[in-house]
């Protein structure tokens, strides 16, 4: 039997990526400091250095997390490697859930997938005004096709979901007519992460 096939889901490229943890790390530290500095006032250099280290360490591991993220679809596995790496069978999974986060007027919409205790978020579009990017054909295309391996009617309804974005997308349709910008647009604006009601997205995708 031949090695299955792996497929990139990331939907931004690596240096993106790293342009993106860089910024959080240089944030990490310009918050650390100012905060000690404050507390310092009260506590000396030792309030310097411990509120120093407690706000910047785990923002310095958030990036550092960040910059060696990889989402691969592996067969119907999906993949996220950082410090680690967990493994989700689609075709096994028990979890389906849309996902919208809105930070600083740009959404991101994306499908968690999980089962036995873990799960894999993926990143489907980003948007910004009328326009954005949205994860490559062909892994849209595997990623559709593998959900639709799952009996769970949550996976078909996102794999019938996906299906209608490529359709949109090869018929030329600007983003506003696609149905993950639709979608992603109908969370509220400032949201952290709204997760999208299962029954309303089947509503939506059937009447696509």
């Amino acid at each position: 039997m031949g090695e299955a096939e792996t497929v990139s889901l990331d939907l931004l490229d690596r240096r993106a990526v790293r342009a993106r943890a860089r910024n959080v790390a240089i944030a990490a530290v310009v918050v650390a400091a100012a905060l000690g500095g404050i507390v310092s006032l009260f506590a000396g250099p030792l309030g310097f250095g411990v509120t120093a280290a407690v706000v910047a360490i785990p923002l310095l591991l958030l990036a550092l997390t960040e910059s060696r993220k990889t989402v691969q679809l592996r067969g119907h596995e999906v993949v996220a490697k950082a410090l680690g790496s967990r493994v989700v069978d689609v075709h096994e999974a028990t979890r389906f859930d849309l996902f919208v986060t809105d930070l600083r007027g740009t959404r991101t919409i994306n499908v968690l997938i999980g089962g036995n205790g873990k799960a894999v978020s993926v990143s489907l579009a980003m948007y910004a005004g009328t326009g954005g990017r949205e994860l490559g054909i062909y892994g849209l295309r595997r990623l559709a096709d593998t959900l639709a391996g799952n009996a769970d009617t949550r996976a078909l309804v996102l794999s019938q979901l996906i299906v209608a974005q490529l359709q949109a997308e090869a018929r030329g349709e600007a983003a506003p007519n696609r149905p993950l910008y639709q979608l992603a647009s109908q969370a509220p604006q400032g949201s952290m992460a709204k997760r999208l009601n299962s029954d309303a997205v089947a509503r939506f995708v059937a009447a696509l």
